[in-house]
């Protein structure tokens, strides 16, 4: 194994700890970019979320009928329906989670370094991944951890 690759295994297995003393919050600029992305997110997915229960709202009733879809070769069952639905508005309400743990990171200045390591996460990163809450060399470790 590396000796880099030892040194993230053992910062990783440390506490977590806020940015590095001689590492710099990132500039208002910068958090306010951030801040702006993750707020579109967080409303897009506000908007689909809105969708979902709109259309759960349609099966209810269409389950609450005394409409047989089970026998229905023309499409999707009501059951089926419901459980698509379901794990969307599921996927959604963990989505939210992580965008307001993101925005929370933006509040406490925290936003844009690992939260296992300390140190600044690229901005590339940042930008491809808003949410990033792992430098890259640490999310890499954890995914091979899985």
């Amino acid at each position: 194994m590396s000796e880099a690759r030892s040194e993230i295994r053992r910062q990783m297995s440390n506490d977590v700890r806020p940015w590095a003393m001689d590492q710099k919050p990132l500039a208002s600029s910068t958090l306010r970019h951030f801040h702006g992305i993750l707020d579109a997110q967080r409303a897009e997915i506000l908007a689909q979320q809105s969708h979902v229960a709109s259309s759960l709202d349609e099966v209810r009733h269409a389950r609450d009928g005394e409409q047989d879809d089970e026998h229905d070769p023309e499409g999707p069952t009501l059951t089926a329906e419901w459980s698509r639905l379901t794990g969307l508005q599921d996927d959604a309400v963990r989505q939210l989670q992580v965008l307001d743990k993101a925005l929370s990171r933006i509040e406490d200045r925290s936003y844009g370094f690992c939260t296992h390591c300390g140190q600044p996460i690229g901005r590339e990163r940042l930008e491809a991944r808003p949410v990033a809450e792992l430098c890259i060399d640490c999310a890499r470790l954890a995914e091979t951890r899985r």
